[in-house]
């Protein structure tokens, strides 16, 4: 069945639910009415997500997140405009609770509806406070579950250059933060403790950086983390071996410093390779991991002269539904909507692009 509601951009609805946070938002226009970001404390215990502890925690708060989202917009469930709703990639149960809910309160009002992709929605975060920041522009999405260099030349038209081909960059985090012996989630942590150490002391490998210096090998922009888990698992088994928990905890400072500076040098080194490819002069920075602030100070740093970088808030950085109502309001306006049939989908697919096309990708000056 086709959702019949006429979109006259007026207040548009947005609802995130493809992990632990729920969280939804109202756009009048391209303004930031109202959002409500409830994150899940439930799961720290247990090192990692628990994905059915989190799709009943989102059972139970959707229905008080959108409507506390409501009142803080001024804005009435009657004059919600249209509907955009998180579709995937994420946790299949979380996806579904958030999806299904928006279904019905799309078809109750009679609102036109619109799937999300939720990588897709991390490049439009910039775009909820700062729609001057359009494409082109080269886009490093780093989360949890992704890792990915993308040469966006409009909206949905987007270029893949880069992925990661094993672990995702947040990921590597948490679990190397584990093998540390810090709390969860990791990323944070090892920030935090970073602060406090010095890289170098130890020394971890940087994959992938010299595997090749060919633009045209999918290797040149392509990420791993699997081994440099390994390789800091080993080391921290050494340390362990050599002088017990204690030496292990003494070097944590340490050890975060070098992890982090590891996987940073090679997250700027890929993105530079892309801006120097494409010839873009914007990069756009979006997914969980850029809350680093070192990440953000070193793509500054090294991007001085060459491209100018674009971070978005810390809020808005993380999974959230200003970015999934900011995508829907887009679609919407250009006339697209979703079919009430929409399934959520952890595969669902990224609107627009192209993969691991290399040859002949060109930047219009920006």
């Amino acid at each position: 069945m086709t959702q019949t509601g006429q979109f006259t951009d007026g207040p548009v609805l947005g609802v995130e639910t493809s992990c632990d946070e729920t969280s939804a938002a109202v756009l009048v226009g391209s303004r930031l009415a109202g959002h409500v970001i409830l994150s899940q404390d439930a799961h720290e215990r247990f090192g990692g997500i628990v994905p059915e502890i989190a799709a009943r925690a989102h059972l139970r708060q959707i229905d008080d997140v959108v409507t506390a989202t409501l009142a803080e917009a001024g804005v009435r469930a009657g004059e919600i405009d249209g509907v955009g709703v998180t579709a995937g990639p994420g946790l299949i149960g979380a996806l579904l609770v958030g999806l299904n809910w928006a279904k019905g309160f799309a078809y109750a009002l009679g609102r036109p509806l619109v799937g999300v992709h939720h990588m897709e929605a991390h490049l439009y975060a910039h775009s909820v406070g700062a729609p001057e920041v359009e494409p082109p522009f080269v886009a490093l999405l780093v989360s949890g579950g992704h890792t990915m260099l993308i040469h966006a030349i409009g909206w949905e038209n987007y270029r893949l250059l880069g992925e990661t081909r094993d672990d995702a960059v947040g990921e590597a985090f948490d679990k190397v933060a584990r093998t540390f012996g810090f709390g969860f989630p990791g990323g944070p942590e090892i920030e935090r403790a970073a602060r406090e150490g010095h890289p170098g002391h130890f020394r971890l490998p940087r994959p992938m950086l010299a595997s090749t210096d060919h633009p045209g090998d999918p290797a040149y922009f392509d990420f791993s983390f699997s081994g440099l888990k390994t390789a800091a698992a080993l080391l921290a088994a050494d340390l362990t071996t050599a002088g017990g928990s204690a030496r292990l905890e003494q070097a944590r400072p340490d050890l975060a410093a070098e992890f982090q500076e590891a996987v940073l040098d090679v997250l700027v080194a890929k993105t530079r390779r892309a801006v120097e490819y494409t010839g873009c002069t914007r990069v756009v920075l979006g997914g969980g991991v850029s809350r680093n602030g070192r990440l953000r100070e070193r793509l500054a740093s090294e991007m001085a002269g060459l491209a100018d970088v674009h971070a978005p808030p810390p809020r808005l950085a993380t999974d959230n539904a200003a970015m999934v109502a900011c995508v829907a309001r887009h679609r919407l306006l250009a006339g697209k909507r979703a079919d009430l049939s929409l399934n959520a989908d952890p595969a669902y697919p990224f609107p627009g692009l192209v993969p691991n096309i290399l040859q002949g990708t060109t930047c219009i000056r920006n």
